[in-house]
Order: C-alpha cells, then structure tokens, then sequence
C-alpha cells in the first residue's frame, strides 16, 4: 500500500459502465463521478440503462444533475410510474457523445441483457466496466457471492468487468469502522476477481482525524441517493 491517494474521476475512460447489485449504491457512485467530472470542466452524460429497478435510477435525479449541466439519457418511460421502460436511438447515440458517458446499468439479469443490447457500441472503444461492491448488501456480503454476480452480469451482458469499485457504506450511519470493515472485503472481492480495486468510497464529510484506515485509492462522495421508506 502505497499511502492514502484521493482518486480523480478523469483517471476513468470517457466511457465507463457502472453496474452492480441491486443496492449496493452503483447509481450514487454514478452521480457523484458526473458531478464531479462536471465540476472539473469536462462535458458529462449519464446514461439510464438500470430499467428495472423503480426506486434508485438515475434519472430520478435527472434534476439535480441537469442544474450541475449534466444531460441525462432515460429509457422512455423513466421518471414515471411505469416500470416497462423502452429503449430508443437516443441511447445508442449517447456513446459517441462527447466529453464522459457515464452509463448506470441493472445489475440484475434484466439489466445486464440491457447493457449487452449495446455492446458493439461499447467493446469498439475504450471503455471501463466497474462493479461496485458492498459488504453490507445482504445477497453479496461474501466475496465468494459478489464475484458470482459479477460473472452472470458478464455472461448476461457480453463485456468485461475492468475494476471493482467498493461502495461500502451505511447511509448516513457510515462511520470510520464501516469503512475499515469493508476493506478487506473489497480487496477479497478484487482478488477472487482477477481485477484491480479502482477506488473505496469515503463519505466526504466523515471525520478521518486521527486515524490511519483511510483506503489506498479513497473518493470522497456525497450520499444523493437515499431510500423512499
């Protein structure tokens, strides 16, 4: 370990896919990476592809990050309460747009057939496919388990997975010892996947003072993205 690095977003190829389990936070990774990105100068479009999870899409955030001057690209009948969204052109034109495409992907079989609907959009350029982790989700709390999604992601889709991405959190109940309980995990779930821990997300605000369990790669993020219950 090399010492605690703050990780940049533009380190990330101008296409990159977030995916994960449902719940593990992938759609909160996604928001923080655009605005940020936004914030750096560079032009952002987030691309909704999570067409069957009701309650944590991006596009439900289409507000916020359109006031950031972030263009968000929805299935059609997102942001309504239809839950059987169609795909149109508008998304297969979104990956030759400029600037980053941020894709916020189902992680779930759906989802994945989803994401592998545009994969000769995708495999023709450089891209990155993070699959975001969390030891508190409650089907993928075992390395053994998370990697296992992992790969029927891949199968469902047709793509690569290129980084693991450990979003190990509470909501706003994380602590420094929520973080350092999901260290290991992370790393066991890159190990077992044969990919590098790109980054571990902090909560920007959390009291590091004193202590010494900051992560090697660590993204300091905002919690957006919290449960309608």
């Amino acid at each position: 370990m090399n010492g605690p690095t703050i990780f940049s977003p533009e380190t990330l190829k101008p296409l990159t896919v977030v995916t994960g389990h449902y719940g593990v936070g992938k759609t909160n990774v996604v928001i923080n990476l655009a605005l940020d990105l936004k914030k750096a100068g560079h032009a952002v479009t987030v691309v909704d592809l999570d067409i069957v999870n009701p309650y944590f899409r991006s596009s439900d955030y289409a507000a916020l990050l359109e006031e950031a001057g972030v263009t968000v690209i929805a299935p059609t009948f997102a942001r309504t309460t239809l839950d059987t969204p169609t795909l149109g052109p508008e998304v297969s034109g979104s990956f030759e747009r400029h600037g980053y495409v941020l894709v916020d992907a189902g992680g779930d079989d759906v989802g994945a057939t989803a994401l592998g609907r545009y994969r000769h959009l995708i495999d023709t350029r450089p891209f990155d496919l993070l699959y975001v982790v969390n030891a508190n989700r409650n089907l993928t709390q075992k390395p053994d388990q998370a990697v296992e999604v992992l790969r029927e992601i891949e199968a469902a889709c047709g793509l690569r997975a290129t980084g693991i991405v450990n979003n190990t959190h509470l909501q706003n109940e994380t602590t420094c010892e929520t973080i350092a309980h999901g260290l290991s995990f992370g790393e066991a779930c890159a190990d077992q996947a044969g990919l590098p821990q790109v980054f571990v997300t902090v909560p920007r605000n959390l009291n590091y003072s004193g202590s010494d369990l900051l992560p090697e790669w660590w993204y300091p993020t905002e919690v957006y993205v919290k449960p309608p219950w």
